[in-house]
């Protein structure tokens, strides 16, 4: 097999150096408003959701749910990742037989900071038998362009949560499908590992026991032992999980995949069940509602959205 040119290679970085350039141009995301007292951790709360707003308080009671970590890490295949401060934020409604309905913000459940990739491009893809990413990969010696973040998104509402399961150990809280959105600018703008229709499915449990809290307070966030809202506490677990596959990534290279290969094949991806996984260090989860069955009947999603709102500063 040839090898490319110098030409050749320094032509087809450029190329996607510029296309990356271009699309890393996006959109600015709207700010979260700061909320008072204990509503403090529920900036994405969809509480204006249709289905948040009809809750009744009897059949069907509205909840925010937030999960947070500052820090953890990803195995996907044979990359290791660590991973920066994640957030999980959902809406729910719980159903008077038992089962709930999860809310995804408008924004997607999950946001999460970028993570940085050992080794970059070069780890990622190098070293390699096709002979056009061997010529890129000669081209990334030393370079800027060789680093590259992972960047968890959600793809789709989360499902099967389970209140329960975030007091106790070793039962899954919540199904969440998600994809990582690998950005470089040889990658392109539409490199991923999972997609809507084929995404990761993670189910966190904890591994230990979280500490447990309770306050209760006014609409507005201000602390009140008589007032209307709860807010529930659990804090401090370790979460992980070790069950998800993980398919190959798709969209790398030119937006058309011509480095999909070569990113496959040096991650092990795709990835079958039992060879991944997540862990989430000093997990901190909070959830809110009214603070009993029947409060504000039969319009208690319309009253959590109105207290939601007036803590907004």
């Amino acid at each position: 097999m040839p090898r490319l040119s110098t030409r050749t290679r320094l032509a087809t970085v450029s190329a996607l150096t510029a296309l990356g350039a271009l699309a890393s141009l996006g959109t600015a995301t709207a700010a979260e408003p700061t909320l008072n007292g204990e509503w403090a951790p529920f900036t994405r709360c969809p509480v204006d959701h249709p289905a948040m707003l009809a809750a009744d308080g009897f059949d069907r009671t509205p909840q925010c749910v937030v999960s947070t970590s500052a820090s953890g890490t990803i195995k996907l295949g044979d990359t290791t990742v660590v991973t920066g401060k994640t957030s999980l934020q959902m809406g729910v409604v719980q159903n008077a037989d038992g089962t709930s309905s999860v809310v995804a913000p408008a924004s997607g459940a999950l946001v999460a900071e970028p993570a940085t990739v050992p080794g970059g491009l070069l780890g990622l893809m190098c070293p390699s038998d096709i002979f056009v990413i061997t010529g890129i990969c000669e081209s990334l010696e030393n370079s800027s362009l060789n680093k590259i973040t992972a960047t968890m998104e959600s793809v789709g509402t989360p499902y099967a949560f389970d209140q329960t399961a975030g007091a106790l150990t070793d039962l899954p809280i919540v199904a969440l499908p998600v994809r990582i959105h690998l950005e470089n600018p040889l990658l392109g703008s539409k490199c991923y590992i999972g997609t809507a229709a084929n995404p990761i499915v993670l189910r966190p449990e904890n591994r230990d026991y979280p500490a447990f809290g309770m306050t209760f307070f006014q609409g507005d966030g201000t602390p009140d032992a008589a007032g209307e809202m709860s807010r529930i506490d659990l804090t401090g677990a370790t979460q992980n999980d070790d069950t998800f596959a993980v398919p190959a990534a798709t969209g790398c290279g030119l937006n058309i995949g011509l480095i999909n290969a070569a990113v496959n094949a040096k991650t092990g991806l795709p990835s079958a069940s039992g060879h991944n996984s997540l862990t989430l260090a000093n997990t901190q989860t909070h959830l809110t509602g009214l603070n009993a069955p029947g409060t504000a009947a039969p319009d208690a999603g319309k009253v959590l959205a109105e207290n939601w709102h007036s803590a907004a500063q």
